[in-house]
């Protein structure tokens, strides 16, 4: 028995659930070219559940080109290909074994395994061949990146190395191979800044144009195409030239670009795309297998290590979680929506507008308090549709039949008569929100939805003075609206099963990641962030410097620092809803003076970026009210995490959702958490914050941490 397969036995044992892939081995006579081998890969499943390799399924590879090595040192074939089934080439390692994993030893199995097997394809003694016919990911890609040649499909819709997204490094030859075909600039590019923006995916023309694939065909007759160029590159009527790599500075300079995207990504917080750059690095001289065995030890490393275990913990929360939402009631009992109203005609009114007309395709109608403001919306609308037109997004009977279904009236009898869902999006104040639901219902029929968009009123309160309290329902979006999947789902103290379940299933449609939450104050993601807000304010106005807060959060790996969040989503409305919270849990939220101030001399923030970056805008400064308590970074840190994990316990023992998991999965989809941090809660356990705040952690021993 061979070493590799001993190590893929081992290793197959400790995941006994693992949905195993075959590599199917059929031979085809190519035209003037001899006998060719090509292996499938195939889980026997369809193109929802991809083709990944767990030890079991690279083991099957393994017997594959036993078989194909034989026949080639035989001389009975002229060259070897892979290629997957339908729509799938394969999406690298299966995660969920990954996530069983105990040992060093075991992870180190785990790569090792899977480079042995790999590897085998540039040492047959014949020219190998990987048609990417699919979505490939992962070691998907780097089975293919270890063969002489490679075509890609024009309609694949998903081509990545989605490792440092998920607190890992492209291990089975992607950081030592990648750099040497295409160069380490373009390498730098597909592992380190693609992956940490938001595991942005290739389309098959950018896979050609890096130079990964050596030549591109339609997605109807690729695999046809693929051979019958192979048949031509192993006949010499193809020669396949590809540049030649500067192994110079420019090697260098890539790597120290790489390592500036880390840097503003994840601040050193996080070591995965580190790791990966130092292999790339290291890749400069050509040494294949040094950088094989410094893949498989870094990816042992952090497959032992916090960080990964938290991005598989992510990942499942934003693939599983949120396509089951804990708490949602019985889909069936959800009504049509066929007609959706708007009241409010404003930014963001309109951008909610846009989004119910795509998903739904349904007529949707806005009103406001004026024409002119109808007449604005409705243009918005029209002008946003014209930009995806004119991007391909949509042809021009689609963009046509849209705007047809978008229309304004100020008469909400005469626009919602026969709507079904009616959303509010209007001035954030309870009179105000109370008085717009009272006229819809007296217009609209009995079995409409009213949904109000609030982010931080009670929607109880606002519920509490209709006929039928029982169809209102929070439905909290994030801005940007196109782009922040959440969506905070708010049950009333009266909603009743059949409003909420027709709100799930409008989330649904809309392709939102829905979430349940008790009526309370500012619901999930903005009472955390108050929170976490109000504390940076506190110890500014306490007396601490500016620089010295927001460099204090910088170890978290936040996209953007406190203060600069607090731009985004605008002073005044941060304002607002601290004063909400201080209303409601005076002893914790507090209001800042020098917040107040700065909204009432209409700053938009506190910085000024006239060098580009961000500084601290002298008329703000001159605003600043601060007192003489100075605190140290790792001080702030320590009481910034000390008041967020508190205020998470409480949020969890008052149910305002199910389980920790939806805090997470709340602020990685609409607030931009980091993936890696798996949200906030497996971080607060990993540095000891909930011990020491809660007296436990939060999550379980194994559920974004290694098995004990």
């Amino acid at each position: 028995m061979s070493t590799t397969t001993e190590l893929l036995k081992g290793a197959a044992e400790l995941f006994p659930d693992e949905v195993v892939t075959q590599a199917h081995v059929r031979h085809l006579d190519l035209p003037g070219a001899g006998r060719f081998a090509l292996i499938t890969l195939d889980n026997g499943l369809d193109h929802t559940k991809p083709t990944t390799f767990g030890p079991q399924s690279l083991a099957n590879l393994d017997a594959a080109i036993d078989q194909v090595e034989k026949e080639a040192s035989e001389g009975s074939i002229t060259g070897v290909g892979i290629t997957g089934k339908p729509f799938i080439f394969a999406v690298g390692a299966d995660l969920k074994g990954v996530e069983l994993l105990k040992e060093h030893s075991d992870a180190l199995a785990i790569g090792k395994g899977g480079h042995d097997v790999f590897k085998r394809l540039s040492h047959l003694a014949v020219p190998t061949f990987a048609y990417y016919n699919g979505a490939a990911m992962g070691g998907g890609v780097e089975v293919g990146l270890h063969c002489s040649y490679r075509t890609v499909s024009q309609a694949i819709p998903a081509f990545s190395l989605p490792e440092v997204f998920l607190g890992l490094v492209p291990g089975w030859g992607g950081c030592a191979l990648l750099p040497n075909l295409i160069g380490p600039e373009r390498a730098v590019s597909v592992i380190i800044e693609n992956s940490l923006n938001q595991n942005k995916q290739l389309k098959g023309a950018q896979v050609f144009d890096l130079g990964i694939a050596d030549a591109i065909f339609e997605g109807a007759d690729f695999l046809e195409q693929s051979l019958l160029w192979t048949a031509s590159v192993l006949k010499g009527e193809i020669v396949v030239e590809r540049a030649e790599i500067d192994r110079g500075d420019a090697w260098d300079q890539a790597v120290a670009r790489g390592r500036a995207i880390a840097d503003s990504k994840v601040h050193g917080a996080a070591p995965a795309a580190y790791r990966a750059l130092d292999i790339v690095a290291a890749a400069k001289d050509g040494d294949l297998q040094a950088g094989f065995d410094a893949e498989d030890t870094a990816l042992a490393d952090l497959i032992m290590g916090g960080e990964l275990r938290s991005g598989i913990y992510a990942f499942n929360l934003v693939q599983k979680r949120a396509k089951r939402p804990a708490g949602a009631p019985d889909k069936s009992l959800a009504r049509p929506v066929t007609k959706v109203g708007v009241v409010g005609a404003g930014l963001m009114a309109s951008q909610l507008a846009l989004l119910f007309l795509r998903r739904l395709e349904v007529p949707v109608v806005l009103t406001d308090i004026d024409q002119e403001r109808v007449d604005k919306g409705v243009g918005y609308v029209h002008a946003e549709i014209d930009k995806l037109l004119g991007k391909g997004r949509v042809n021009q009977d689609k963009a046509n039949r849209l705007k047809a279904l978008v229309s304004g009236v100020l008469d909400k009898a005469e626009g919602f008569s026969d709507a079904d869902f009616i959303i509010e999006a209007v001035f954030e104040e309870i009179g105000v929100k109370q008085q717009v639901f009272a006229e819809v219902e007296a217009v609209a029929p009995a079995h409409a939805i009213f949904a109000t968009n609030t982010s931080s009123l009670s929607v109880t309160e606002m519920a509490s003075k209709l006929r039928h309290p029982e169809r209102v329902v929070g439905f909290h979006f994030f801005n940007p609206v196109a782009v922040l999947p959440l969506l905070e789902i708010v049950r009333g103290e009266q909603t009743d099963d059949a409003s909420l379940a027709t709100a799930f299933g409008v989330a649904k449609k809309l392709k939102k990641t829905a979430v349940l939450t008790k009526d309370a104050p500012a619901f999930v993601v903005n009472r955390i962030l108050t929170r976490f807000m109000g504390e940076i304010q506190n110890v500014i106005d306490e007396g601490t410097p500016v620089a010295t807060a927001e460099k204090a959060i910088e170890p978290l790996g936040l996209p953007m620092s406190p203060l600069v969040l607090l731009e985004l989503v605008g002073p005044a409305i941060g304002l607002h809803v601290s004063e909400t919270l201080n209303r409601a849990f005076p002893d914790r939220f507090t209001v800042s003076a020098n917040l107040a101030a700065v909204v009432k001399a209409g700053k938009r923030g506190f910085y000024v970026y006239d060098s580009g970056k961000p500084e601290l805008d002298p008329e703000v400064a001159a605003l600043l009210q601060q007192g003489d308590s100075v605190l140290t970074e790792e001080q702030v840190r320590d009481r910034v995490l000390d008041a967020v994990a508190q205020e998470i316990g409480l949020m969890l023992d008052e149910g305002v959702v199910a389980e920790a998991q939806d805090i997470d999965l709340c602020l990685i989809t609409g607030a931009g958490w980091p993936f890696h941090l798996g949200g906030i809660t497996p971080y607060l356990d990993r540095e000891g914050v909930s011990q020491r705040v809660n007296g436990k952690p939060f999550l379980a021993q194994g559920v974004a941490s290694v098995p004990a």
